[in-house]
């Protein structure tokens, strides 16, 4: 990497000051700190402020050193900053073009096809960002995660990005958080950036990976352990003799799914793996400039000693004795120890043929990663073995891609019939145009992707998808089978006889070095006042903002409910990705998606409102809309973790923008929960969850209390049912005194503005 992508003259000073700040957090908490507490100190938006904050139920402002957004969730966020009057962004931001891309043929015609049809939208991004100093990656460059890991990550810094799996850069020891367009619009507009101060979740890993298991399966047992939201509001931080044994990008797989457990973050401490990977990235004098203070770039050692007396919670992962693992299928939660996989696969009925193996995405596209899989692909070829499964490999970034390929890896996977897709993240968020899904029929793949929700790569809600690593990905698609286990059972070769597979083998790094391929970014000029940005009027796929009304100053008073979801409701169920990608950048058009994965409680029906003005039912935006032609707001009732997924802003901006006032929840993701207060909404949850039962399909609902709301004090919401009876209750907020000033502004950006 070259210094012109670097901001290294921020980092020099970042560094320079960073021992003072550590040694003044000490001296405000009076203790010890971790690695998480030495970061978010050290960025704190006023530290003359500081104080020895509560976790769990301090708000502070932050001050992040940048921004990343990706193409999809960039189109909204821009947006919306273009409203903030701002001339330039305040801190170093990058767009990266990764999300637009359909996965169908091979990566050159599907980057072709992508810059045809997604022309508008570049063309936006790439004026947008040139006019407020933001620097543009192209399609094709690479995946948002892999390239900021290759070029922007630094240990002990902080950064902000428009998508869930941010935390990849905490590989590197910087704290990544994944955040809403409208968080990042606060820090490129120079605000301060509000976050509920973390809980601490303190992972030891002792031991050595070895043999089929890889980074891959620590988090996929943890996944296990903690389920989807075991760790919201927390960070994750990994100690441990363990530590040293991992590989930088080995680590940011694993902080990269940490979102599937609703991590805030991960982190690792820098060490000597850490300073490998950004020299041989072109980063050596962040390496040395590290090296000197890295005393700031780890957990004090008086925490390493007593970990328990400054975790909320410890977790231990023996890596020596760890098994590979295999998650799903429709929750990367569901953890199976690969000996115990084929038992899960007969009992629960999963259909046991591997039609495709998918290795890459942000998760696991790495140089070692590909070179690891590809050493399974060359035995499979050696041996003459038939690949039953099909298989897909998109790299993670051009830099991998094109260092592969002269590596000859790449070859590795198309001598066994294997397709190389774009450096992309295609099949991975739903952009995988998969011939015969659309029959939705039953079947399983096995992905090293992060997610597997039902329906999120294909599209069809039958296909069981299975997370794993790259190797054992590689295992399953070259039987077929997942009943397969490569540690324990054997293969026919060619001349009919049985062997297991090898161990797989790989370079964590190139020995010859990464290839240059930096090539793919636009940097912005340094006054980009007579950059005019380009929008279509006449566009179906952008379309400026408007902001949304302020607070009337009213109770809600007997608003229809618009529907009561019933279980899972993630963001993909919200506001679904794959073909509505293409909207993102349009409130109106993409608004028609709004809840049409979710049930509906009263008659398990997906896409089902009940519409109470003409007695019929609906898809639920039909419903929305007809509400709002009529004047007449609704409410949205859900259960655990609502908003689960994705960071995506659209869950929160659609039912804003169709007259949606409310989400009372059982419980909320942290990301969506934060996302619906920057619009303007209200999120609440039941304070006795039994109420949720309470709701009937023709309820009005009112909320009042409105005129006293304030930090830590309930609202009432009151049932008025149709036989004529009330019913009310308490309902619970987080929402602290800035937070109630978006609600009655209408929004955060009205806020600001």
């Amino acid at each position: 990497m070259k210094e012109n992508i670097t901001n290294i003259d921020y980092i020099r000073g970042f560094y320079t000051s960073l021992p003072a700040r550590n040694e003044y957090s000490t001296r405000i908490t009076g203790r010890a700190l971790t690695l998480s507490e030495k970061i978010l100190y050290s960025h704190l938006y006023d530290m003359s402020l500081a104080e020895d904050y509560k976790r769990g139920t301090d708000y502070v402002n932050f001050f992040p050193d940048r921004v990343a957004m990706q193409d999809a969730t960039a189109q909204m966020a821009l947006l919306q900053f273009m409203n903030s009057g701002r001339s330039r962004t305040a801190v170093d931001a990058s767009v990266h073009c990764d999300h637009l891309i359909i996965a169908e043929k091979d990566s050159a015609t599907d980057l072709s096809q992508a810059f045809h049809y997604n022309s508008e939208v570049y063309e936006f991004l790439s004026s947008v960002s040139a006019r407020y100093g933001i620097t543009y990656w192209k399609p094709g460059s690479g995946i948002i995660h892999q390239v900021v890991l290759e070029n922007y990550a630094f240990p002990g810094g902080m950064m902000i990005g428009t998508d869930s799996h941010t935390p990849n850069a905490g590989g590197l020891g910087m704290l990544a958080i994944g955040v809403g367009g409208a968080d990042a619009v606060d820090v490129m507009a120079g605000m301060e950036w509000e976050l509920k101060m973390p809980r601490l979740i303190g992972v030891r890993l002792t031991g050595r990976l070895s043999g089929w298991t890889s980074p891959k399966d620590v988090i996929l047992k943890l996944a296990g352990e903690l389920t989807v939201k075991g760790a919201t509001n927390a960070i994750i931080e990994y100690f441990g003799d363990g530590v040293s044994s991992i590989p930088a990008t080995g680590k940011a797989t694993i902080c990269n799914m940490g979102a599937e457990v609703g991590a805030t973050t991960s982190v690792f401490p820098y060490d000597a793996r850490t300073a490998e990977y950004l020299i041989a990235t072109g980063r050596a004098e962040i390496a040395e400039m590290a090296d000197k203070i890295a005393v700031c770039l780890r957990a004090d050692q008086e925490v390493l000693l007593n970990p328990e007396r400054f975790y909320d919670v410890i977790i231990d992962i023996d890596l020596s004795s760890l098994e590979p693992h295999i998650n799903g299928p429709f929750t990367p939660d569901a953890a199976w120890p690969i000996s115990r996989f084929v038992s899960a696969v007969k009992e629960n009925g999963y259909p046991q043929k591997v039609e495709a193996g998918l290795i890459g995405s942000c998760t696991n596209s790495s140089y070692e990663d590909l070179s690891r899989a590809a050493s399974i692909a060359r035995q499979v070829r050696e041996k003459g073995i038939e690949v039953k499964g099909s298989v897909i490999v998109n790299p993670g970034s051009e830099k991998v891609r094109s260092t592969t390929e002269r590596d000859r890896i790449l070859d590795d996977f198309k001598k066994i019939g294997g397709v190389i897709m774009a450096s992309a993240c295609g099949p991975c968020i739903g952009q995988w145009r998969r011939q015969g899904s659309e029959a939705g029929l039953p079947n399983s793949i096995v992905t090293s992707f992060n997610r597997n929700f039902a329906g999120r790569n294909d599209g069809n809600p039958n296909t069981h998808a299975f997370v794993a690593s790259p190797e054992i990905t590689m295992a399953l698609a070259v039987a077929g089978d997942l009943c397969f286990n490569p540690i324990t059972d054997t293969l026919a070769g060619k001349d009919g006889r049985e062997f297991k597979l090898e161990p797989p083998s790989g370079n964590e790094l190139p020995a010859d070095g990464f290839d240059d391929a930096s090539g793919g970014f636009i940097l912005p000029e340094s006054d980009g006042s007579s950059v005019v940005v380009i929008v279509n009027p006449e566009s179906e796929r952008l379309k400026l903002l408007e902001p949304f009304d302020a607070w009337d100053g009213k109770d809600m008073i007997r608003l229809p409910l618009l529907l009561k979801v019933k279980g899972k409701c993630t963001t993909d169920h919200i506001s679904m990705a794959g073909p509505w990608l293409r909207y993102r950048g349009h409130l109106g058009k993409i608004s028609d998606n709004l809840l049409m994965g979710a049930a509906n409680a009263f008659n398990g029906r997906v896409n089902c409102a009940y519409d109470v003005l003409g007695g019929v039912y609906d898809t639920v935006s039909a419903v929305a809309k007809h509400y709002k032609q009529n004047n007449i707001s609704s409410v949205v009732v859900a259960e655990d973790n609502y908003g689960e997924g994705s960071s995506r802003e659209h869950a929160a901006m659609e039912p804003r923008f169709l007259n949606v006032k409310v989400i009372l929840a059982r419980s909320f993701a942290r990301i969506h929960e934060t996302n619906l207060k920057k619009q303007g909404m209200l999120a609440l949850t039941f304070k006795d969850a039994g109420d949720y039962d309470k709701i009937m399909e023709d309820d009005r609902i009112s909320v009042t209390g409105l005129d006293a709301f304030m930090p830590g004090q309930n609202l009432v919401v009151t049932l008025h049912h149709s036989n004529g009876t009330d019913y009310a209750f308490e309902a619970k907020h987080t929402f602290n005194e800035q937070q109630i000033h978006w609600f009655k502004a209408g929004s955060a950006l009205n806020s600001i503005r």
